[in-house]
């Protein structure tokens, strides 16, 4: 073996100590982040459990005015129609059946599907909007009409701010997925958060609906 060979073979065979420990720290931690588990779920049902909180207490403080108040609405209360609101529920309601497909899309790593359903839950959520801004340009009451009317365009209002929000995440969701592989049928939270999300804002308008429009 020449003295070229033997050198060759003594440099290969040494290990840099400080390389060795950085590489092994760095294993380290990629090992403990795969490990470290997913607390995401419980952050989105945390949150939208404070979300709930503050809608229990606006619901809570309506049905107290609506107790306390010897008529209510007040008296000379113009009437509500029923006609668009009832449409508006049944869009909302509808589209949480159709953003249920996407989930069920992306498990099967079906992008097009997902991006198909998000698409038209946005829509339908964007109508939604549409129509309480109509609603809202042709009521017979104001803000500061009465306590009835400034409580039905808080809690109106509120809820649809949060419809906004929705298809605001929905519309993310749908741009993130444009990129390749970003959402499949292993890696797809983003997809869940917003149908979760998308959900709770159904829900809560339909108790609104019942309260506002039926009782």
């Amino acid at each position: 073996m020449s003295i070229v060979e033997n050198v060759e073979k003594s440099m290969q065979g040494t290990v840099d100590p400080a390389k060795a420990d950085l590489n092994h720290h760095a294993a380290t931690i990629a090992t403990e982040h795969e490990a470290h588990p997913d607390h995401r779920m419980f952050g989105l049902i945390v949150f939208l459990g404070a979300e709930s909180m503050i809608f229990l207490g606006l619901f809570a403080a309506y049905l107290t005015f609506r107790v306390v108040y010897p008529e209510w609405p007040p008296a000379g209360t113009p009437e509500r129609e029923l006609l668009l609101p009832s449409i508006n529920t049944a869009i909302l309601i509808g589209s949480s059946f159709v953003i249920h497909n996407a989930e069920a899309d992306i498990k099967n790593n079906n992008v097009k599907g997902l991006q198909l359903w998000f698409g038209a839950t946005a829509l339908m959520g964007i109508i939604f909007l549409a129509g309480q801004l109509y609603e809202y340009l042709h009521l017979e009451f104001g803000l500061k009409t009465n306590l009835y009317a400034s409580t039905f365009y808080v809690l109106t209002g509120f809820h649809g701010l949060h419809v906004f929000l929705g298809v605001c995440l929905i519309l993310a969701v749908l741009w993130r997925s444009l990129k390749s592989a970003h959402y499949s049928e292993e890696h797809h939270f983003g997809v869940e958060a917003a149908e979760i999300y998308w959900h709770f804002v159904d829900v809560i308008w339909i108790i609104l609906f019942v309260l506002l429009y039926l009782l």
